[in-house]
């Protein structure tokens, strides 16, 4: 459980981005930083890429509910791992603090707040936020993980 201030670490970073964009930016407004990349705020009601963000407001529960028992899931895992598995630890911290920190303006908004924009010319990757970037960093690390898990117990005699 000592890896759980990595966790800490995401969900203030990300609580803080969020609360500054919110405050600094106007909606869909468009502040671009580098050629690919700007920030531009956007309330998200649903999931990943908007999903069910049209729903009639029933997503907001599920998403919240949803988040709850991964995150339950994902502190049981990290309290059985064993020890000497540091990079699994590292992704389901990265997960978890990322997964909090939605689930917090779920319950605070009623929907997560995105601001970071990355594009290329008039092609936009949906807008995202520093919670998002820890989930799908954890959820890479994971599968690099479980890969050379993987690797490693097929070559073994």
């Amino acid at each position: 459980m000592k890896w759980l201030w990595v966790s800490v670490v995401v969900l203030v970073l990300d609580q803080c981005t969020k609360l500054l964009a919110d405050a600094m930016l106007s909606m869909h407004q468009s502040v671009v930083l580098l050629p690919f990349l700007a920030l531009r705020k956007a309330y998200n009601y649903g999931a990943a890429f908007s999903f069910l963000g049209d729903a009639s407001g029933w997503q907001r529960w599920f998403f919240i509910v949803l988040a709850l028992v991964v995150i339950a899931i994902l502190v049981a895992w990290l309290y059985r791992l064993p020890s000497g598995n540091t990079g699994t630890r590292v992704a389901l911290v990265l997960i978890l603090g990322g997964a909090a920190g939605n689930v917090i303006d779920r319950l605070v908004y009623g929907y997560v707040i995105d601001f970071i924009d990355v594009f290329y010319g008039s092609w936009h990757w949906p807008t995202f936020n520093i919670a998002d970037s820890a989930i799908s960093v954890g959820a890479f690390l994971l599968l690099v993980d479980a890969f050379r898990e993987h690797r490693q117990a097929s070559s073994a005699p």
